[in-house]
């Protein structure tokens, strides 16, 4: 369906002092476009001042968070249902992060693994890149990190039978803190290259709506599907550790002995943050990023 109408970023250009009107199609945009769009998102991303990128990035990562604290209720108590309903159910609720991220407007280090697309048109320097990316990634961990510690303060993790929210939170992190390097890494890997691909497919939406069907069914798999995202990770596992250091060793006897074992803040940051953002760089970057620019945007730069 298309409209000969003008908007402000799409049907007008100024070309030697005078407006040109083109058709505008209100339909999804095709995936030339998208390529070509998020390289425009990436240079925006890469120039904006460093106060506004953190202040943003902080804001992800409680997003992120409140999508975490949505999925861990969700799936407490759920073991009489079918081990693929409760995870469908846990990736279905854990959508609510990305959607705020998109829709409220926030920097989160994973889907800004796409601003490579700039980089490799060399509209954007390398150095503009790592400078967002290391704000980011320290804005989503400060973020993530305050909101499991007001979490537990909170105590909602004595809740459910004999405190079953708490006991899912402590069997979580520490399932995620005992992965071994290589493990983390591969699920790293497909996790940020789904969530890329929500990024991407949101690029494609003209409507709040469309950006939110976009992102659900590739979030709700990646979460269905145990794969690994560092900045949920920021939150899931700190919120294990805070719970761990404050109850008492009655209420701990409920989790997991091997949970609880793995559940060092030495295991967060190096047996799993590390592997699991390298992963993550790999799988958004390389996987999604690096593809989508070969196919839509290499000719541009002959």
């Amino acid at each position: 369906m298309v409209f000969d109408t003008w908007t402000h970023e799409e049907s007008i250009q100024q070309k030697g002092g005078c407006f040109m009107s083109e058709q505008v199609s209100f339909d999804a945009l095709m995936p030339a476009s998208m390529a070509s769009k998020a390289e425009t998102i990436g240079v925006n991303k890469g120039n904006m001042d460093a106060v506004s990128m953190f202040f943003l990035a902080i804001l992800a990562g409680a997003f992120i968070a409140m999508g975490a604290v949505f999925c861990t209720t969700a799936v407490t108590g759920g073991g009489d249902l079918p081990y693929g309903v409760t995870k469908l159910l846990g990736g279905l609720t854990f959508c609510l992060g990305l959607i705020l991220v998109v829709v409220a407007g926030a920097e989160l280090f994973t889907g800004n693994n796409l601003i490579v697309m700039a980089v490799a048109s060399k509209k954007l320097p390398v150095s503009k890149l790592m400078r967002n990316w290391v704000i980011v990634y320290v804005g989503n961990l400060v973020g993530s990190v305050v909101t499991a510690y007001l979490m537990y303060m909170t105590r909602t993790w004595e809740t459910g039978a004999g405190g079953a929210l708490g006991i899912t939170a402590l069997n979580i992190a520490g399932g995620k803190a005992g992965l071994t390097f290589t493990v983390a890494l591969t699920r790293g890997i497909f996790c940020n290259a789904l969530v890329c691909l929500a990024v991407w497919l949101c690029f494609s939406a003209r409507s709040v709506e469309g950006k939110i069907l976009a992102i659900l069914f590739p979030i709700a798999a990646f979460v269905a599907a145990g794969f690994e995202h560092c900045v949920a990770n920021m939150y899931f596992i700190p919120a294990g550790l805070f719970i761990k250091m404050g109850a008492s060793a009655e209420y701990l006897a409920g989790a997991k002995s091997s949970a609880l074992a793995s559940l060092t803040w030495g295991n967060f940051f190096i047996g799993n943050l590390l592997p699991v953002t390298i992963g993550n760089i790999i799988g958004g970057s390389g996987f999604v990023g690096a593809v989508y620019w070969i196919v839509y945007r290499r000719k541009e730069k002959k």
